[in-house]
Order: structure tokens, then C-alpha cells, then sequence
């Protein structure tokens, strides 16, 4: 697949789903004002947040597609990762404003006006939401894209508090109030806890985590026959942009040509057998007696 036509795909997906986001974000609301349920609305907020991602996975796939230049001579793809965690910092706003409102009502109660239509939006709200999790997960993992695995991750969570909410509605029916405002409370460690989960995964790929284990890579170039052996092996990027740099040992008395050929098969080798490796860097070292 070409980035031309990664970028389409990832673009298109988002499209859809910000649509859908901001129709159940509106029916959540609309529904949760009327009803004066806290955990409904906060949920409300919480797809309007997920709207809000989308949009800003938009502007950084547009940036991510451009190819390498000579200031960025590793390519713009980063950006996805630091759009995520524009995404978990926006998460963490939300569920800030979730909590100052589950506080003031507790100082400032309101019983919420339980009605069958507030059963009939969330649940086709879950059925919406299962629907563009599993979705967005199958597409994000067949692209490698941080961007729609980050927003799927944000959405599931948006089914836990839906579901939360359902309790809430239920146990608001039967007499038990104060249950509303501990469900939004809830809501707001949920959003939380993704926003966390996407900040510690964002970051593995800006600080360069390693992603490829080194036996892994030491197994493919140990095939070559001429290798004598490999070391200080690193790893950085993300998975479909993965950047190695090794150290090959060959033969002291092979010449240039040689070991620039064997470098190549190398390089060749693991781009061949491992999904994403976009760059190798081989640095030859003589050795002796072995």
C-alpha cells in the first residue's frame, strides 16, 4: 500500500466516525440536559471530546503523508504520535470538567427524569460505538497508524461509561440518586486512565523505545554466511517505520567491495523478513579467529 493510499484510507475513516461521534454527542446531551442526569451528559462530553480527536488525527495525517525534506530528512511521521498525545491532553481536560460538575452536584443535587427514551439513545449509542471501535482497531492495526489506534482506545472507553451510564439510569429508577453523580465520577477516572494509556504508548515512539527485538534481527543477519556476528543493535520509530543500526563482524581481510555487498544483503535481509523497516544502518567491523 502506498502513503498516498494510507493516508485515503486513514483520512476516510476518521471522516466517518467524526460524523457519527457528533450525532451520538448530541443525542447524549440533548437527551442528558432534558433528563438532568449528570453521568448522561458528562458521557455527552466525552464523545464531543472524541469528535475533537478526530479532527485533530485529520491535520496530522496531512502532515504525516509529506515525504522526508531536508529538514526532516526522516520523514513527518512522528506527527501521528503527536497528535495522540494532543488526543490524551485533550482527554484530561474533559475529565477535569467532569469532575468539577460531579462535585457541584453534590453540593447542588438534581434528580434525573428517567424516561425509556433515555434507554433506547444509550443503547443505540453502545451499538454504535462497538460498531466503530471494532472497526477503527482492525483498520488502525493494518495500517500501523497511531492515530485511529489512539482514537479506537479513546472510544472504547467511551463504551465502559456508557455502560455506566445504563447503571446509573437504572439505579436512578430505582430511588437510588446518588448513584448518578458517583457514575460521573467514575466516567472521569475512565477518561482518564486512556488518556494515560495513550500518553505512556505515544511516548515510547518520540523517545525512541525499541521495537524490534535484537535477537529477532540478530537471527535474519547470522543467515548471511560471511557474517561472523552482530552487536550494539538498536531499534527506534514506529511500526511501520522502523529505523536499525548495527554493528556486522566480518572477515579482516575482505575488502571494501565485499563488505559493502554483504552490508547491502543485510539490509536487504531484514527489510525482507520484518514488516516496516524502512532504513538499516550497518557499520562493518573487522574481526579475526572466528
Amino acid at each position: 500500500m502506498t502513503e498516498q493510499t494510507r493516508y485515503y484510507t486513514i483520512r476516510n475513516v476518521l471522516l466517518g466516525i467524526l460524523l457519527l461521534n457528533w450525532g451520538v454527542a448530541l443525542a447524549k446531551l440533548l437527551c442528558g440536559r432534558y433528563i438532568g442526569s449528570a453521568s448522561m451528559v458528562a458521557d455527552g462530553y466525552h464523545s464531543l471530546s472524541d469528535g475533537a480527536s478526530n479532527i485533530i488525527g485529520l491535520i496530522a495525517i496531512s502532515i504525516s503523508v509529506q515525504p522526508a525534506d531536508g529538514n526532516h530528512p526522516y520523514g513527518h511521521k512522528k506527527f501521528e504520535s503527536f497528535a495522540s498525545i494532543a488526543i490524551a491532553l485533550l482527554l484530561f481536560i474533559v475529565s477535569i470538567d467532569i469532575l468539577r460538575e460531579a462535585f457541584d452536584r453534590l453540593s447542588k443535587p438534581i434528580i434525573p427524569d428517567v424516561t425509556p427514551s433515555s434507554f433506547i439513545i444509550m443503547a443505540i449509542v453502545l451499538f454504535v460505538n462497538i460498531l466503530v471501535v471494532s472497526y477503527e482497531t482492525r483498520i488502525g492495526k493494518r495500517l500501523h497508524s497511531d492515530i485511529l489506534t489512539s482514537d479506537a482506545l479513546h472510544t472504547l472507553s467511551d463504551i465502559f461509561v456508557s455502560l455506566s451510564v445504563v447503571i446509573t439510569l437504572i439505579a436512578v429508577r430505582l430511588g437510588v440518586t446518588w448513584l448518578d453523580v458517583i457514575a460521573a465520577i467514575v466516567i472521569a477516572g475512565l477518561i482518564l486512565k486512556s488518556g494515560i494509556e495513550i500518553l505512556f504508548r505515544s511516548s515510547d515512539v518520540l523517545c525512541d523505545r525499541i521495537i524490534v527485538d535484537p535477537s529477532v534481527i540478530t537471527h535474519f543477519v547470522l543467515s548471511i554466511p560471511e557474517v561472523k556476528g552482530c552487536h550494539k543493535i538498536r531499534t527506534r520509530g514506529r511500526k511501520d517505520d522502523i529505523h536499525i543500526d548495527l554493528h556486522l563482524l566480518v572477515a579482516d581481510n575482505m575488502n571494501v567491495q565485499n563488505a559493502h555487498i554483504i552490508s547491502n544483503q543485510v539490509e536487504d535481509t531484514l527489510k525482507k523478513n520484518i514488516p516496516g523497516v524502512s532504513d538499516v544502518v550497518v557499520h562493518i567491523e573487522p574481526v579475526t579467529n572466528i
